[in-house]
């Protein structure tokens, strides 16, 4: 049994612009549903939403036959975590708050076996179809994808030396964080911090790196495409839910 091609980091690899969703609900029905709307990736969210592993490994079986490739985002850089995640069959990881080279390397020797990483051996976990994947402990890194988030500061100002450790297949930005460490906390539109995101595109490409990022808006998703970034979520499961019930009540309500 062929360990499982992971089409996003291809296609990022070879700079193939790939649109995105975030989901927070944590629901295999929702997941389900969004992973056939035609998005190329689908984060499945431990910093931000309430999940955890038994959740992602639902998730996980919901989006089987979608379009979206999962992204698995843990809480923390934490290898435990990361090690868990990969057992369950993710193999995209999107690792926030990375402030040096030192924590990237961390992150890539996370996922990589000895003697090349830290990752525990175990032989009959989901991602290696519970041991019929005989190949799956040798060749389980060619197919893992590695997305560290850029999202201070003082970390934007390290991003090349970030975003050349091998092993590391993209650089997230992250707005919010970005602007609040910029003092403009809620302010993501400032002048100031979209200078900041459209220099960090550009810097990525320079050392061949994929840059990706989360729109909140449709405007906003637009102006970070014509930045030139490769992975853009463009929304998240809970902002479609809430506007399409607002926009639904109103229309209705008023009458």
């Amino acid at each position: 049994m062929e360990i499982p091609v992971n089409p996003f980091k291809h296609a990022i690899a070879r700079g193939e612009r790939q649109i995105g969703l975030w989901s927070h609900l944590t629901g295999n029905i929702t997941t389900e549903v969004i992973s056939q709307s035609g998005f190329d990736w689908i984060v499945l969210d431990m910093e931000h939403g309430p999940n955890e592993i038994p959740t992602i490994i639902s998730q996980l079986q919901a989006m089987k036959g979608g379009t979206a490739s999962p992204v698995a985002r843990p809480p923390w850089n934490d290898s435990v975590i990361i090690k868990r995640l990969l057992d369950t069959g993710c193999q995209t990881l999107l690792i926030p708050y990375v402030q040096t080279r030192k924590e990237a390397e961390a992150a890539v020797a996370a996922t990589r076996y000895p003697t090349a990483g830290i990752r525990g051996v175990a032989g009959g976990t989901r991602a290696s179809a519970y041991g019929r994947r005989k190949e799956y402990l040798t060749r389980a890194s060619e197919e893992i994808c590695l997305l560290v988030q850029v999202e201070t500061a003082e970390a934007l100002e390290r991003i090349e030396d970030i975003a050349s450790v091998d092993g590391v297949d993209g650089v997230f930005i992250g707005p919010s964080d970005l602007s609040a460490s910029m003092g403009f906390i809620g302010k993501r539109d400032a002048d100031e911090v979209h200078e900041a995101i459209s220099g960090a595109a550009k810097r990525l490409a320079s050392v061949g790196k994929a840059s990706g990022i989360l729109g909140t808006s449709l405007p906003e998703a637009d102006r970070f495409i014509e930045y030139g970034y490769v992975f853009v979520a463009v929304g998240s499961d809970t902002g479609v839910l809430a506007r399409g019930a607002d926009e639904l009540a109103a229309r209705f309500k008023g009458r």
